[in-house]
């Protein structure tokens, strides 16, 4: 074969694929678009309702039972992210009924005033959508993996309004260190269309107004502490999660008394840490954190210990937004006791925890990019660097997998893998 005849058939090959991923992504993203407004816009609603009617918190626990009766009927009892992740990983099926659960489940969640993030239900509405399209096509199965992750980053863009961090997030979620580039285009275009179908649909994408400090010696090393501290707080984060996931139910095995129960618990720390601050995602307080520097000393536990019950009890959601959460605040404390202005520190907290906790670096430097409009894109980069370097081999998915060591520049043993994995379980 000549290089004329090579050349030609690598031509013909790339444009094969190239209109194989044109006409998945262009649906994909579209559908995701609409999907993921929908759900954005319910969500926004059922919190607009739930402070304008306090007393619907007091229904959580006949939410927690319509939830569990919601994925009894569907059959996805014990489905979520983790599924998701292991259907890029191995091609394990994900089934579309997922897809209501998990967005009907969110919406009553946050309707009654469970504390739980959104972006859990983008990935696994994401990820259904993009594997069951897939196979509607009939692509072989790294393909279907690819239309798996282009789903998560569609549906995560249109949520959120940053389709590069969703694109490389969705690539890199799954086996630290290990980038499936090859799914960027169809990631990328799916998560552009699904971006500017909320544009047409009115929703805003999250920006921050943020003043960054001068980069020099003196604020990158206050930065580097607190990124330090950052790392601590997001391994007590993934901490608490895990523990709380795999206590309660010991404690109570029963998923309807379980669920009830954990409404009331929720009820009852609500009322005792401040009805409002701590139920549903939190954005007015993320936001005044990072724009006006406002937040309290213990916000970031209040916000740890709720979600996690809630999380542990049944209810639906993420734990992403939850994170920013807990860095935001963070970081709004902290920052003045090292010297950084307090709404800086919050954002430079708010990535770096998102970062320790998925540890995905790379994601996590393009969200900060995203979502601060490039202010101070250096030091928020080294607090990244920092908070993943010392997070350790651990993080919000248990069916994450670490194919390189973060601290040392070696693969990790399969056998090592597993036993981190299992750590995790």
């Amino acid at each position: 074969m000549n290089d004329f005849d090579t050349f030609w058939h690598e031509a013909k090959a790339a444009l094969r694929v190239a209109l194989q991923w044109f006409f998945l992504a262009v649906p994909m993203g579209l559908l995701c678009g609409f999907l993921g407004t929908l759900f954005h816009l319910a969500v926004e609603h059922a919190t607009e309702l739930r402070a304008a009617q306090p007393w619907l918190l007091f229904l959580l626990p006949v939410a927690g039972l319509l939830i569990n009766a919601l994925y009894k009927v569907t059959k996805c009892e014990g489905v979520g992210t983790n599924n998701v992740l292991r259907a890029v990983q191995s091609g394990e099926p994900v089934s579309i009924l997922l897809v209501p659960a998990i967005f009907l489940g969110t919406v009553l969640t946050h309707l009654c005033g469970g504390s739980a993030g959104r972006e859990g239900a983008a990935l696994q509405m994401g990820g259904s959508i993009g594997w069951n399209l897939g196979t509607l096509l009939r692509l072989k199965d790294h393909d279907r993996r690819t239309a798996t992750i282009s789903g998560m980053a569609a549906f995560f863009s249109a949520l959120f309004g940053t389709p590069l961090a969703a694109a490389c997030f969705a690539m890199m979620v799954e086996d630290v260190g290990l980038t499936f580039t090859a799914a960027f285009v169809p990631a990328f275009t799916s998560a552009l269309l699904a971006y500017g179908c909320s544009l047409v649909f009115g929703i805003a994408p999250t920006h921050f107004a943020l003043t960054a400090p001068e980069l020099n010696v003196r604020t990158a090393l206050l930065v580097i502490l607190l990124g330090v501290a950052c790392a601590a707080v997001s391994r007590l984060f993934c901490y608490t999660l895990h523990f709380m996931e795999h206590t309660v139910p010991k404690l109570l095995p029963n998923p309807w008394v379980r669920v009830f129960a954990g409404g009331v618990l929720v009820i009852g720390f609500s009322y005792l840490f401040g009805v409002g601050r701590y139920n549903g995602a939190g954005m007015s307080v993320i936001t005044a954190a990072v724009e006006q520097g406002q937040a309290l000393p213990w916000d970031f536990l209040c916000k740890i210990f709720l979600t996690a019950l809630t999380l542990a009890c049944g209810f639906k959601g993420g734990e992403v937004v939850p994170s920013f959460f807990v860095g935001a605040t963070f970081g709004c404390v902290v920052g003045p006791l090292l010297g950084l202005p307090a709404g800086f520190a919050a954002a430079v907290g708010l990535v770096s925890i998102f970062c320790g906790a998925t540890n995905v670096l790379i994601p996590s430097i393009l969200l900060g990019f995203e979502l601060f409009s490039g202010a101070g894109l250096e030091l928020i980069a080294l607090g990244c660097g920092i908070c993943f370097m010392l997070s350790g081999h651990h993080g919000l998915y248990s069916s994450q997998t670490f194919v390189t060591n973060k601290l040392r520049s070696e693969y990790m043993s399969h056998k090592w893998r597993v036993k981190v994995k299992k750590a995790e379980e």
